[in-house]
Formats: C-alpha cells, structure tokens, sequence
C-alpha cells in the first residue's frame, strides 16, 4: 500500500512533512510513502533521517500551488504542482491508496473532485473532520468547507456517508445524526436546513435533529451534517474556543502569583490530559468522503506531529477500506 504525500503543501513544508512521513514510517508497517515535490530538495532533506529506503519513493513535482491561487485554475494551469501530480498518481495507480496534502484546501477539494472518481450516488465529496466530545467520544462533522451552498440531497448522502464511517471505523451500530441548525426545533434554520430536515428524518436512521453548534462537542451525536459554510464556521469557532480558554489558563496562572502556580502544578497532569483530547493535531485531518480513494485534508499550520498522525490515519482508513464500504453501504441503502 502507498501513501500519496504533497511534500510542499502547507506553512512548515518540506522540512515538516517530510520529518512527521519518516515518523509515521517507523510507528506502523505495511505501507510506503511516495513524495512528491521538488525531488531535488525532497532527496536533500532526506539525508538528515534514518529511515527504510525501500518504502520511500519521489515523484518529480518542482510546481506549488498556493493559498493565494484561483483553484480551478491553478489546478488546470499546473499539471507538474505537487497536488495535481499526487492527485493523478493516485488516480492512476491501484497500490497507491490514500492522498495526504496540508496544502491549499481549495487547490485539493477542487483537485480531487476533477482527477479523482466519486462513489457512484455521490454527488459531492464531503469534508468530514473527526472532533472530539465532551464524553471522551469522537463526532464526525460533514461538511467544513467543499460545499457552501449545497442542495438539500446533498445532505442526505453526507447524513449516509457519515452513518457508514462512523460504524466501520468507530464500531458504532447506530450512529445519532443531527442536522447543524440555529435552534433544535425542527422548524428552524434556513431555507436548506428546512428543506433537509424531513430528507434525513425519512432515511430510516437514527436522526435526532436539528444541533445547535454549542453542542456539536456535547456528545449527543455521533454525526452532524451541515452545508460547508456553516460547517466550516463552527470549526474555526471550536478551534479558536479552545485555543483560547488554554491562553486565558495560561495567563491567568503567569499574572496569579504563588498560590496559581501551585494549583497548576497540582493540575498539570490533568490539564495536559485535556489539552491533549481537544487538541488537533493528535487527530491528523480531515476526511473527503465520498471519493473512490482516501483524501485527508491536514491543517495547513500542520507539524511533524499532525502530518504523522494524517498518514497513519490515512493507512487506517484504507485498510479498514473505509471508500468500498461506504460504496456497498450506499447500494443497500438504495436498494431498500
């Protein structure tokens, strides 16, 4: 099995990328890494690890595509970027079964929407991060940012993709799935919200309905569907909460003087304990389910840490056969 990896995508690549891969290589086996990039600089940077040259390969890529760039058209402008070469790869090769980029997001969702294929009955990729909950679980939000202005049946496959993951991979019979709402009544939201409401109700899952972002860390759904804009504001807004509260505590504790800094030293273990479950970077990325291969989105401010964490989350995903699963998931559905 190989791993597809953009080895200049995101702020901290190569250099990053590249140490977080050679990590991930020595804590799991079955599996190898293709970089791609510049393969000169890639070859150089490898000189400073150990690592088995055996499971490491380079595809030549000197192009990058940036934050900066129009998607669509970077994507059709630089055939030889790192994420059009990875994503072709991928594409073209059957031992090649995940792609992992922390690049542009635009430049991989709209990539691997053209290059890649969809599961038949997908019309839209989702982009499903797993955040953690309050009752120590996992919640998958789908979607964060591929579709801002989805129509309502898009809903309903995220709903179906979302139900399959979380049974495959978490082991979860009956995954609860709510619908990203301002309000829990079932007449709130706007005008998709409304339209998806009853679409979810009648696939015969176990939907809870309408969440309000508040809860989507609450534990009481496993998966919550949103459109991309919605969803994507209420992860930057749970990222930045926590970011915050742990700089408030931080500060508190510098500015509170004896007496704070004995109380942080005897909560330490608990607090790194917490700051550790919310943090991001354990978790590796996010998940564009719907494809025929895995994607993971990682975060663009992704070190060594969360680049290893998204490759061994990739090789787990495509091990477990996460894509055939939902594949087979969505024709029973549609056969019953």
């Amino acid at each position: 099995m190989k791993i597809v990896v953009d080895a200049f995508g995101g702020d901290y690549s190569p250099d990053e990328v590249i140490k977080g891969c050679i990590r991930a290589l020595s804590e799991a086996k079955d599996f190898s890494i293709v970089f791609v990039g510049s393969k000169e600089k890639i070859e150089a940077l490898l000189l400073r690890f150990d690592y088995d040259y055996a499971r490491v390969d380079i595809l030549d890529a000197p192009e990058i595509i940036s934050n900066e760039e129009v998607p669509t058209q970077a994507i059709r402008s630089k055939p030889n970027s790192s994420i059009v070469a990875a994503l072709n790869y991928l594409e073209d090769n059957d031992e090649a079964a995940a792609f992992v980029s922390a690049g542009s997001t635009g430049a991989v969702l709209t990539g691997a929407v053209l290059l890649l294929k969809r599961i038949r009955g997908i019309k839209r990729p989702g982009l499903a991060p797993l955040l953690p909950t309050i009752a120590g679980g996992q919640v998958l939000l789908i979607d964060c940012g591929a579709n801002t202005d989805p129509k309502p049946e898009v809903l309903r496959s995220f709903a179906l993709m979302g139900n399959v993951f979380m049974q495959e991979v978490f082991g979860i019979s009956s995954p609860k799935i709510a619908l990203l709402s301002n309000g829990t009544e079932s007449a709130k939201g706007n005008e998709l919200n409304k339209q998806a409401f009853p679409l979810l109700a009648d696939m015969g899952l176990d939907f809870i309905g309408n969440l309000e972002a508040r809860d989507i860390l609450s534990g009481n759904a496993d998966v919550v569907v949103a459109d991309g804009f919605s969803g994507n504001i209420a992860l930057k807004s749970a990222e930045g909460t926590v970011e915050a509260i742990f700089e408030s505590i931080k500060q508190a504790i510098l500015k509170g003087g004896l007496r704070a800094k004995l109380g942080y030293i005897l909560l330490r273990n608990a607090l790194k304990e917490v700051k550790k479950r919310l943090d991001y970077n354990e978790k590796g990325g996010a998940i564009l389910l719907g494809l025929d291969k895995v994607v993971i989105k990682a975060h663009g401010s992704s070190k060594a840490k969360s680049i290893k964490a998204a490759v061994l989350q990739a090789v787990d995903l495509a091990q477990k056969g996460i894509t055939d699963k939902i594949r087979i998931g969505i024709n029973e559905y549609e056969k019953v």
